[in-house]
């Protein structure tokens, strides 16, 4: 059984949309592309390799393939992120595309929430989901989610595609590590724990 990771930047608002720069996806009017940048440092970017390094295989939407695609390829190196994107399988989810280009990708075939149930039963190393907030919204309401790696920036932007959208399942997920990075970041992992339990705190707080 493989673990589904997915891994993501957030706002203290939870907006995770277009972090890296002008033109990733301003859909929706979205004003703030690139809003993470002035925010990166070494320690992210360590954490960002040592997280690659992990990936066995990656899963993606459509926009985030494209992105990669356009770039990635042009910037083969021995870092830990290039060679993950350039090398390791990559499972695209897509409702456009007839074929996929990146001679190391695969177009899904058939109902997403299936064809990655499929590869979960698999043996093997982790399925690593990246960027991708459109199928990242389908996955969580399948509960297909094992582990969150986010990272939140001390930054509110008000608007935006935001990581847990309507229909999202509820759940109660452990904290597994944290860190700070030196622009106040927070890389926190989570893995998932159950259903949501409830309580009360008694008459003396009536």
């Amino acid at each position: 059984m493989r673990t589904l990771v997915v891994t993501t930047f957030l706002t203290l608002d939870g907006v995770m949309q277009a972090p890296g720069g002008p033109g990733e996806d301003p859909s929706g009017g979205f004003s703030h592309e690139g809003w993470l940048v002035p925010h990166f440092d070494e320690a992210l970017g360590e954490q960002m390799s040592a997280w690659f390094v992990g990936a066995q295989d990656f899963l993606l939407g459509r926009g985030t393939y494209d992105i990669f695609y356009a770039s990635w390829p042009k910037m083969i190196s021995d870092d830990p992120v290039s060679q993950g994107l350039n090398f390791k399988k990559k499972y695209v989810a897509s409702r456009g595309l007839d074929a996929v280009e990146w001679e190391t990708a695969e177009l899904i075939q058939g109902d997403v929430g299936d064809a990655v149930r499929k590869l979960k039963a698999e043996d093997g190393g982790e399925l690593q989901v990246h960027g991708s907030a459109g199928l990242i919204q389908t996955l969580l309401k399948e509960d297909l989610v094992d582990e969150l790696r986010v990272v939140v920036f001390p930054v509110v932007l008000g608007e935006g595609k935001r990581l847990f959208g309507e229909g999202a399942i509820p759940r109660v997920w452990r904290l597994t590590s944290q860190a700070t990075s030196s622009t106040g970041a927070l890389m926190l992992t989570y893995e998932r724990v159950g259903e949501v339990e409830t309580g009360s705190f008694g008459a003396e707080f009536d």
